[in-house]
């Protein structure tokens, strides 16, 4: 069973990969074509994405009381998303974003419907589908973390600790990846896990982070 888990969540993955065409900014950073100002909108945006996200994880893991290997899976994630908060200050600082700036700006709807879909799931979706859709999502984040955060360094001279939210998404984290597993291999031992409506999730997710990139872009 330990195998048909993992070969689920690879073959999600796989299927749920997003069109590379589908962020056109990370190029950009990567390039060091994207201005100080994209930068500083992608970080103003994260101010709002991370911590509904954390909410969201939280709700997750308190309606996995049939799913206890789902809601220690959530309960990672939030922890994580309270390390990627902290990780957040520097790089806005290095943005050139002030207190007054933060105060003023005004959240772009085309950023902020990711995090209201994983708002949404957090609602209404099985724990145990959501972890499928959510870890298929991260894989595609974690390696455009990994470009900025080294295009970071090259192009803009930022210090590592400027970069540490990126460098902090891009690492492997083996421990997530289990609780993922455990949590699918559960959902399929108990029927819990709907891979149709996971599959669907997951779509949608992809089409939200699609849309959070494509509109900071819009700005660049």
């Amino acid at each position: 069973m330990d195998r048909t888990a993992t070969d689920l969540l690879r073959t999600a993955t796989a299927q749920l990969a997003p069109d590379p065409r589908a962020n056109p900014l990370v190029p950009l950073i990567a390039s060091g074509e994207a201005s100080r100002d994209t930068l500083a909108t992608l970080a103003l945006e994260q101010y709002r994405v991370i911590p509904a996200d954390r909410t969201a994880f939280l709700h997750l893991a308190r309606r996995a009381s049939e799913e206890p290997d789902a809601a220690a899976y959530f309960a990672l994630l939030a922890e994580g998303e309270t390390l990627a908060q902290d990780h957040l200050e520097p790089f806005a600082r290095a943005c050139g974003i002030d207190e007054a700036r933060m105060r003023s700006y005004e959240p772009l709807p085309g950023c902020q419907a990711y995090p209201s879909y994983v708002a949404w799931l957090a609602l209404n979706a099985s724990p145990t589908d959501a972890v499928l859709a959510i870890t298929a999502n991260f894989s595609a984040w974690g390696g455009y973390c990994a470009t900025i955060a080294e295009a970071l360094r090259v192009h803009y001279g930022f210090r590592s600790e400027d970069c540490a939210f990126f460098d902090f998404f891009a690492a492997p984290a083996p421990e997530l990846d289990r609780r993922a597993t455990e949590a699918v291999r559960a959902g399929l031992e108990t029927g819990l896990l709907d891979e149709e409506a996971a599959h669907g999730y997951g779509r949608l997710l992809q089409s939200y982070e699609a849309m959070f990139w494509a509109t900071v872009t819009r700005l660049a």
